[in-house]
């Protein structure tokens, strides 16, 4: 598992880049199954 420190001052921060990433990828998936499903409408109303 991958993970990095930041230091900032007094505080320390410690990031897991495989939850970051598993994130990122989670939420473009869902942005992506958004825009599917508005082309879906658009191409249903077209139709009708």
């Amino acid at each position: 598992m991958k993970r990095k420190l930041i230091i900032d001052g007094n505080a320390v921060y410690e990031l897991d880049e495989e939850c970051m990433l598993q994130k990122k990828m989670d939420k473009e998936r869902i942005k992506t199954e958004g825009q599917h499903e508005n082309k879906n409408k658009e191409e249903y109303r077209e139709e009708h």
